[in-house]
């Protein structure tokens, strides 16, 4: 398969009969080398050794069951899991299946601090040692909690058969038109059984704020939040909910409570504004509007009509219509208000001083509840945090040398293109779907020989190849019928022909791992073609704009880690989110006497027609192919159309 970094791609092909496939960055013959050569490099390698539970190379696998009071009964219920490196801290959460048992692959040699819960018992921890390719199997014994009175917990569980009644009343409710008979018709049925489970009720409170029943939607977000009080999406609805009724005091206090749980939520500090407002509280109202537009980056211009009155609330006139200004330049999209801001302004220049008239506030806060968007059902986090949602840690008072620190990378990029004529190695594969509620599904694992290369032919021109061949059954298709390649060179993102494409800055000094590196971020030009990614879709391509971030060492300029995401949704193929994340790192080749920087992983996470899929590939057992000094001054002779072609029953699926 062939790609060109002037069309480099990731790709999805939906064909009647045919396999869906993305492909992409790695992929190409070098120099003239022909298909039959590297299939034969490929399969030189040798396979891993294969456990019942395959997990990448370099990675172990945790198998944990639970039980009750004792060692000897299964929990009767589901668990929840989380566990947290101890090196780097991060958590990862999954939830236990069949025979309260839960799985969890790809975890990086370390140890590892266990913590499992369940409604109606006490919360159990174990330190755990991965440092093998073996499965490491654990038991967790829970107690009951005494606290815990048998019909709470019993109104805490959902059933197996309540929980599919919520999977299809959510399925109703993320619609634009949702049936609300139909989505109550199944709430109902599930609340029965679990009338104190937190999500229920959270769902219970968004459908009759869909139906504008503001009071009973109320009710229910009230119990959702007493029995998880930091449950923040509930918590921002109940605010909301309070002050579509002009009950300021309570929308304050639940607003209030979703901020001190999750204190990024813009749109939290903006509702807690408004009922601040609505109370005379200027100063109050003042300050959270300023976060919330200071965490939108300045974005927020419903904010700005708060912000505006609380600056005239405390006499500052003139910054308060500066700021109301700033509404008026979005009429467009804040029509409602825009009448009654130019209104007040007029009124306050019309004025030696003095605060403007309060009955503007409720008029401006019913406009701006109207043209603020409209609740969305939310899902447990599966995507990763968003490039521009995430602020990065940097030293203070080290200025960042944009220019130099992308130069440099850029050289770093150059250099691999032209040291590696060819690499091998081992792949591993690891899939797994994602469901409405954003809980991790069944997986599957693949192992392939893979056989990657990047050439110029002619010069300036960048090619770059890739073969894979199954290494252990010859299974034909791919998991959910969908073929990945390319990701692992998101790095020539930063080569001399592509990062004109992109506006790059570099945010400072930073870290990652504890070794100092330079923070680039990047983003797609709106005046210059997206070039390195797209989809192809029953034989159309739709190209994928890509901002992002890179980490790359202070002093030797190479590239660490890189994630990134799409600009936007493309909703003519119902891809609504892309987050790609990319490791490098030395490897050594003792034959050769050298090393060379190269992918480690690369996962994805992607909502692709109505399905959200992760998706891991991580490389082991590389091997160098190199091309001489001599040949590398030759001009490139492209190869035959020929030797590029590939059998029908060779080719990649």
């Amino acid at each position: 398969m062939r790609r060109s970094v002037r069309d480099l791609a990731v790709s999805v092909l939906r064909l009647a009969g045919a396999c869906p496939v993305i492909c992409g960055l790695l992929a190409t013959v070098i120099m003239g080398q022909s298909v039959p050569e590297i299939k034969k490099a490929a399969e030189s390698l040798n396979p891993n050794p294969i456990s019942d539970y395959p997990t990448a190379p370099g990675t172990g696998v945790l198998v944990l069951k639970v039980f009750r009071e004792n060692a000897t009964t299964l929990l009767d219920r589901q668990a929840l899991i989380k566990l947290v490196n101890v090196t780097n801290q991060t958590t990862t959460w999954q939830t236990t299946e069949d025979h309260s048992q839960a799985s969890l692959p790809n975890l990086p040699y370390g140890k590892y601090q266990v913590e499992v819960e369940a409604v109606g018992y006490l919360s159990a921890e174990k330190e755990v040692l991965v440092d093998k390719s073996e499965p490491v199997h654990i038991d967790i014994v829970l107690r009951r909690d005494p606290a815990a009175s048998e019909s709470e917990t019993a109104g805490r569980i959902v059933s197996p058969n309540a929980r599919k009644s919520m999977k299809r009343a959510r399925s109703e409710l993320v619609k634009d038109e949702p049936d609300m008979k139909r989505a109550q018709k199944y709430l109902d049925g599930a609340y029965k059984s679990a009338p104190l489970s937190p999500e229920l009720n959270y769902m219970m409170g968004y459908l009759n704020f869909r139906k504008k029943d503001y009071e009973q939607g109320a009710q229910y977000l009230e119990t959702a939040t007493r029995l998880n009080p930091t449950f923040v999406q509930a918590l921002m609805l109940l605010g909301r909910a309070r002050l579509l009724q002009n009950n300021y005091p309570e929308a304050q206090s639940a607003l209030e409570q979703a901020v001190a749980a999750e204190g990024e939520n813009w749109l939290a500090h903006y509702l807690l504004a408004d009922a601040y407002l609505q109370q005379k509280s200027y100063s109050q109202a003042r300050d959270e509007a300023q976060i919330a537009i200071d965490q939108k980056k300045g974005e927020a211009t419903l904010a700005q009509i708060v912000l505006g009155q609380a600056l005239i609330g405390l006499g500052s006139e003139e910054q308060g219509i500066k700021a109301l200004s700033a509404v008026l330049k979005a009429s467009s999209r804040y029509f409602m208000a825009a009448e009654h801001v130019k209104d007040l302004i007029k009124e306050v220049r019309a004025r030696e001083g003095g605060a403007a008239s309060v009955e503007y506030a409720a008029v401006l806060e019913r406009d701006s509840m109207e043209a603020l968007d409209r609740p969305r059902l939310s899902v447990a986090s599966w995507l990763p945090p968003g490039i521009d949602d995430t602020r990065v840690a940097v030293a203070p008072g080290v200025p960042g040398a944009s220019e130099r620190v992308i130069e440099e990378a850029g050289k770093q990029v150059v250099e691999l293109v032209d040291d590696v004529a060819r690499f091998a190695a081992v792949e591993d594969m690891f899939h797994q779907g994602v469901d409405e509620f954003g809980n991790p599904g069944n997986f599957e694992t693949r192992k392939y020989n893979y056989v990657a290369s990047i050439s110029e032919e002619p010069p300036g021109f960048l090619v770059v190849d890739e073969y894979r061949s199954d290494k252990i059954d010859n299974r034909q298709g791919s998991p959910d019928g969908i073929v990945t390649s390319g990701f692992a060179a998101l790095a020539l993102v930063f080569h001399p022909h592509m990062r004109g494409n992109f506006d790059m800055q570099c945010e400072g000094l930073g870290n990652w791992h504890g070794q100092p590196t330079w923070i680039v971020h990047f983003r797609q030009r709106d005046d210059q073609p997206s070039r390195i990614h797209s989809y192809k879709v029953n034989g159309s391509v739709y190209p994928v704009s890509l901002k992002g971030r890179a980490w790359i060492t202070a002093t030797t300029f190479r590239i660490l880690r890189i994630e990134s995401e799409m600009v936007r949704p493309i909703p003519e193929i119902h891809l609504l989110s892309e987050h790609q994340i990319v490791e490098y790192g030395p490897v050594r080749f003792e034959k050769k006497n050298t090393s060379l920087w190269l992918p480690k992983t690369a996962e994805i996470y992607f909502d692709f027609q109505r399905h959200r899929y992760y998706r891991r590939h991580s490389f082991d057992h590389y091997m160098l192919f190199s091309v001489d000094s001599e040949e590398k001054r030759k001009a490139p002779v492209p190869p035959s159309e020929e030797k590029l072609r590939v059998p029908e029953d060779k080719k990649p699926r």
